[in-house]
């Protein structure tokens, strides 16, 4: 494949403009991969900090629940949930409601590794959208919440 000369406009931003969903998938990828370094840097996977971020919110819950919460596929769950388990910042626990189910449950341990990861979610967010203004962050981020709300 002939490289592109410097002269030569490049061709996505013109393909973007057309076709938001490439747009939109290339840009998630991109955050995804910056999101995916951050968090490793922090000893936690994306997954792992956003269960253990919805644990500290709402409390104990079936890992189907967070599966489906926080649109991490049921397969993928189990090996997070495993995870936070062998790490010690989760627990789990028979439902107190359902004693065929079990609740997964964040330790101190979990918390205090949320709390180191959460401490680090600023800057990275900055970092990642440094090229948008405060109200065109804003913007995007009520426009996406309006897509996901939609789909």
């Amino acid at each position: 494949m002939a490289a592109r000369s410097p002269e030569t406009p490049s061709y996505f931003p013109r393909l973007a403009a057309e076709r938001l969903d490439i747009a939109l998938c290339r840009a998630s990828a991109s955050v995804a991969r910056a999101a995916d370094k951050a968090a490793g840097e922090q000893g936690l996977s994306v997954g792992q900090h956003l269960v253990l971020k919805m644990l500290a919110a709402v409390g104990p819950c079936s890992q189907q629940v967070l599966s489906e919460e926080l649109r991490i596929d049921r397969s993928v769950m189990v090996g997070v949930a495993d995870d936070l388990e062998k790490a010690g910042h989760v627990r789990r626990e028979r439902d107190p409601r359902d004693r065929r189910a079990y609740a997964v449950r964040i330790t101190d341990a979990g918390r205090r590794a949320l709390a180191a990861a959460e401490r680090n979610v600023p800057g990275f967010l900055d970092r990642t959208f440094e090229a948008l203004s405060a109200a065109e962050r804003a913007q995007l981020a009520a426009l996406l919440g309006k897509l996901l709300a939609a789909g």
